[in-house]
């Protein structure tokens, strides 16, 4: 009878091809399961709660494995994992969940962070981590506008296509936080679910409204039909942080 385990993992999206498998063998779940087989000595699927695109990073994604003949005791598969993966992927913690749980099935929402730098220079550490914006940001309308987004929304116009259209493009958002530290500004956006790059496309709107450049609409989140209503800013990977998922 297999054992599930489930993971937290936190990374540095920079170096990978995003969270899914890759056929180069770059997308974070394959380091994963190489370290599970080099380990184990048993192929094993590791079960994300959702995917992040190359270039994002996480604070705290959630998986899910399943150890069948398990020799190797809960405890030792945190050390085992983290001296075997690369440096810029770390498992924080190991524990052991019942059957029934499902790292994506079971989850309840997300929260994501968006950072921006909004000065004339990005600091060497920052690179990587937030969006440059070198053009003046109004704080309080940024803030403002971000307050349009919480509650239940038909998103399709923050939705970027993966391949195959989306049956439902509602989602709900419970809240936006926006704050600001120094040059720094953050977004942290807590919803039951996300669209593909729908963070970045709420991210890169903000942005443009909050610049001067658009002004953002409450009409143009209403219909997905608004999608080329308006110029449509996909905020760069950089900025995007997986912080945690909700149980």
């Amino acid at each position: 009878m297999s054992q599930r385990l489930k993971l937290i993992i936190a990374y540095d999206g920079r170096p990978f091809a995003g969270w899914q498998s890759q056929a180069n063998g770059k997308g974070i779940q394959d380091h994963l399961e190489r370290a599970f087989k080099q380990i184990g000595g048993a192929a094993i699927r590791v079960h994300g709660a959702g995917r992040t695109d190359a270039g994002v990073h996480a604070l705290a994604q959630c998986a899910h494995v399943d150890l069948a003949n398990n020799r190797v005791p809960f405890d030792r598969w945190l050390p085992a994992l983290n001296a075997v993966l690369p440096p810029a992927i770390r498992v924080l913690r190991c524990q052991h969940v019942a059957n029934d749980f499902h790292a994506r099935f079971s989850a309840k929402g997300k929260v994501y962070r968006y950072r921006i730098w909004s000065a004339a220079v990005l600091p060497p550490l920052e690179y990587g981590r937030a969006w440059h914006v070198t053009a003046p940001i109004n704080f309080e309308a940024m803030k403002s506008a971000a307050a349009t987004f919480v509650g239940t929304h038909d998103f399709g116009a923050f939705a970027a296509r993966r391949g195959k259209k989306e049956l439902d493009t509602t989602r709900t958002i419970r809240s936006v936080a926006v704050r600001q530290h120094g040059p720094c500004s953050t977004l942290d956006i807590d919803g039951d679910g996300f669209l593909y790059k729908m963070v970045r496309l709420i991210a890169g709107a903000l942005v443009q409204h909050a610049t001067g450049k658009v002004p953002l609409q409450k009409q143009a989140m209403k219909s997905s039909s608004n999608r080329t209503a308006r110029p449509r800013l996909v905020a760069p990977a950089a900025g995007l942080f997986l912080v945690r998922v909700r149980y």
